[in-house]
């Protein structure tokens, strides 16, 4: 029976994705681990690897296709003994959301409903009710065996807030049971906030005196991000002064003795100090999760990167754990692909933290937006000369502004400043980071 090939979801935010790039022609050989497609989403361009063996019958999309929804098939592949034919009579859309069914559905045996006929009229409309394929709040069908769709409505769960583990992400029994009753999807639908303006800014200027440009995917993928975190996270900002005149001598030095290939940047001395801070003050180290926090055991720290058309956010795993020069060299080979889109999704989903730097542009101090599932993240202005009062005189010193931005469901005011008062103590003894 031939075999479909679905767009895969190469993250758990994806939707849809850009068929870049074919690898594979009709009647080519593939196996598992063979590159057939180049996918790129909002962010990023990866390889698609066939996972199972054939010859490819059929391709389905044509290059170049954008908004090509997750686990819409792609392509057919002919098992071996196949030909063209094979195709003449098989659905590939049929066939590709309704895997067979897992042992747990065994059907009920025949003689047993017909020993309860009194059962019958009550069960059919259940079952045509069952049947049809329930939506998610976005209109797109929910995958769910009948056996799932059963104990939901029987424990109260919406569908539509679980997310499936069976094949092509299809709901089945262990996901219901595992799910606790009463189980609702959120209020906002699959797609997030509408990106229409409640007022169109066209009705205030004449016609031709301005260029209407189409959003790409990456500036529809913030502006729904982050209108999203705005509406869900009650923000709140702490703004914190550091000097960092001995940054700037440690750094200097360092960077003299640093061997060839190895030059430290102001912005891996605050990573290092974010990452060590969120060990300190651990209750920081946190993501919003419902009813519960998730309590992060590493400062996985992300770095905004300024790219055409956007930003990203790379991360730099377990922080907490690398020394300067193993953060100088990762922060730049992330910022070196991340400007290419050749990041995984993994290297820039996720994470606990995030540093935004916009000092380089010569920005005083300002506030950034959260990052969801992070709880805060910490916008860094310019390091500039100012008059601060030492003891009873008046010196200049090199002082810079962070504001952070707190998640006010998981980071209260005091906890805030607990986590920032570490950071500049770091900031500005910085042989602590090396103790």
């Amino acid at each position: 029976m031939p075999i479909p090939v679905t767009m895969p979801a190469l993250s758990p935010t994806m939707e849809e994705g850009t068929l870049a790039k074919w690898s594979v022609k009709e009647g080519d050989k593939v196996g598992p681990g063979d590159v057939i497609a180049e996918i790129e989403t909002d962010k990023a361009t990866m390889e698609v690897e066939a996972v199972d063996e054939g010859t490819v019958g059929q391709l389905l999309v044509d290059e170049g296709t954008e908004g090509v929804p997750v686990n819409k098939v792609i392509a057919v592949l002919l098992e071996e003994g196949e030909d063209k034919s094979a195709l003449d009579n098989f659905d590939p859309e049929a066939a590709s959301p309704a895997p067979k069914k897992a042992a747990e559905e065994k059907p009920e045996p025949k003689e047993k409903k017909e020993a309860k006929p009194e059962e019958k009229p009550a069960a059919k409309p259940a079952a045509k009710k069952e049947e049809a394929a329930p939506e998610k709040p976005d209109g797109k069908r929910i995958f769910a065996s009948p056996l799932a769709k059963r104990i939901a409505e029987d424990k109260g769960i919406d569908l539509a807030a679980l997310s499936g583990s069976g094949p092509r992400g299809r709901i089945v029994k262990k996901d219901v049971e595992e799910a606790k009753p009463g189980t609702k999807a959120a209020a906002a639908s699959a797609g997030g906030p509408s990106l229409t303006p409640s007022v169109d800014p066209r009705a205030f200027f004449e016609k031709g005196t301005y260029e209407e440009v189409p959003m790409d995917k990456m500036r529809k993928t913030i502006a729904k991000r982050l209108t999203q975190s705005k509406q869900e996270i009650p923000h709140y900002y702490l703004t914190v002064d550091c000097e960092i005149d001995e940054l700037l001598r440690v750094r200097k030095e360092l960077n003299e003795r640093a061997p060839e290939g190895v030059k430290l940047s102001v912005n891996d001395f605050l990573i290092r100090a974010a990452a060590l801070a969120l060990k300190k003050v651990p209750e920081v180290n946190a993501s919003f999760a419902g009813d519960n926090l998730l309590m992060h055991k590493h400062a996985n720290v992300g770095i905004a990167v300024a790219i055409e058309g956007g930003l990203i956010t790379p991360i730099i795993n377990k922080a907490d754990e690398k020394g300067l020069a193993a953060i100088s060299n990762e922060s730049k080979d992330l910022a070196a692909r991340a400007r290419d889109r050749k990041l995984k999704p993994q290297e820039y989903e996720g994470g606990s933290f995030s540093i935004s730097n916009l000092g380089m542009y010569g920005i005083k101090n300002f506030t950034a937006v959260i990052n969801p599932p992070q709880s805060a993240i910490l916008a860094v202005g310019a390091g500039e000369k100012r008059a601060v009062v030492k003891g009873d005189e008046l010196v200049a010193a090199t002082m810079m502004t962070c504001t952070m931005s707190c998640d006010h469901r998981v980071i209260d005011g005091a906890l805030g400043a607990r986590f920032l008062d570490a950071f500049k103590g770091f900031v500005e003894f910085p042989a602590t980071m090396l103790m």
